[in-house]
């Protein structure tokens, strides 16, 4: 969160903050603190709104973070592709400009709903909220939320996802982990794509990119894949039938695949 960035001022809680919506600097820590305490909390709120959601529909929410060009888009376009024959997917795209992404997730014949966020380098479960009201969330099988490319940011706000999962390209340094460890440390699952290049990228080592993971304390698996190889694609569409199972094991008897659950309505 920072004075700069516009990160603080998005439209679900621009009434908190002071001179419409800019947080100043200021000597004095405790308003700054205190802003930020009331963002949290009704993001926080709006988040926990959403996941009802999600619950009642029996799907599953998966929240992709990454830094720029780690290879977000691409993996999830040959993920539309793997699963095409037996789940329904949709996408929530976040950039700060352009409907790039939207766009090509669309031609894969898949809704997909584009946030731009402007100066703000993140998504917030208000923005979510926005979005899901132009999905069907009962032709939705799993929706996933491709957070603006950063390693900070996006962490801290909860979405009302079930799952974190934390792209590292293999074109990147394997200390990641050490230097950005908010993404990380959050992370259900931590996928080292672009893992077809490890050939020609051999200064980065895999194992040290894990080794950094479990320095946080976190015990998540730690995956090798590739978009352009289908094999290399098994362990990851593998989680995400796995946790899909769990969550409709825990989902309410009306939640079912075909269920038209409850109707979206705004966020108290």
């Amino acid at each position: 969160m920072c004075q700069d960035c516009g990160c603080a001022a998005t439209s679900g809680h621009v009434h908190i903050t002071d001179h419409k919506g800019e947080i100043p600097a200021k000597s004095v820590h405790e308003a700054p603190i205190k802003v930020l305490t009331g963002i949290l909390h009704e993001n926080n709120h709006a988040a926990a709104h959403n996941r009802e959601h999600f619950d009642s529909h029996g799907m599953l929410a998966v929240n992709l973070m990454s830094s720029p060009g780690s290879g977000k888009t691409s993996l999830l376009e040959a993920t539309i592709e793997a699963v095409a024959d037996r789940l329904r997917v949709a996408v929530i795209e976040g950039d700060l400009e352009t409907e790039n992404d939207a766009r090509r997730i669309r031609a894969k014949g898949v809704p997909a709903i584009q946030v731009t966020t402007g100066q703000t380098c993140h998504l917030d479960a208000h923005m979510i909220h926005d979005a899901l009201h132009g999905l069907d969330l009962s032709a939705i099988d799993i929706l996933f939320i491709e957070n603006v490319g950063n390693l900070v940011c996006p962490a801290g706000f909860d979405l009302g996802q079930h799952a974190n999962v934390t792209l590292l390209s293999v074109t990147e340094g394997d200390d990641k982990p050490a230097k950005y460890p908010v993404s990380f440390r959050s992370a259900d699952l931590v996928l080292l794509s672009k893992a077809d290049l490890l050939d020609v990228f051999d200064d980065f080592s895999p194992e040290e990119a894990e080794r950094h993971v479990r320095a946080l304390a976190n015990p998540a698996e730690v995956v090798r894949i590739s978009a352009r190889r289908p094999d290399m694609l098994a362990p990851w569409i593998a989680w995400l039938e796995d946790r899909l199972a769990e969550r409709r094991k825990s989902a309410p008897l009306s939640a079912h695949p075909h269920h038209a659950g409850a109707h979206l309505h705004a966020a108290e």
